[in-house]
């Protein structure tokens, strides 16, 4: 098996992000109408964070029983996206191989790499099932 494959053939680019300043009501619906995990947070086009369900849903863990409308009132008002996020991010360059990648999510408790231009924004993100599709169509 060759181990120099580049991250854009595994890498998705049309990444769904919200943005600094969004109310987690926002990411919450982002994140539920999307059918992904975790999403980058971007300061306009620089990668500055990510946050995911799980993080969110941590926040709320005291409102069990709530439903949704109520969920996204208390995220809206008692929390900031910055409460959620994680500022702790994997990135890779675009020129990196998917190896990279794979090596970063194995060393770490992390299911993403954010995949970034040499100008720093966002060029894709790849994931810990996106390294899985990958490997399932080479065997």
């Amino acid at each position: 098996m060759k181990h120099h494959h580049n991250i854009t053939e595994v890498m998705t680019t049309d990444v769904q992000t919200v943005h600094r300043g969004q109310t987690l009501g926002d990411v919450w619906s982002v994140l539920q109408g999307g059918g992904f995990h975790h999403v980058p947070v971007l300061d306009g086009e620089t990668p500055i964070g990510m946050v995911s369900s799980t993080d969110i849903l941590k926040l709320v863990y005291n409102y069990e029983g709530t439903d949704d409308r109520m969920l996204r009132t208390v995220l809206d008002h008692e929390f900031k996206l910055e409460d959620a996020m994680s500022n702790a991010l994997e990135t890779m360059n675009v020129g990196g191989t998917v190896r990279r990648a794979a090596d970063l999510m194995a060393d770490g408790d992390i299911h993403s790499v954010l995949v970034l231009n040499d100008d720093a924004t966002l060029a894709g993100i790849v994931t810990s099932t996106d390294l899985l599709r990958f490997l399932r169509d080479l065997l």
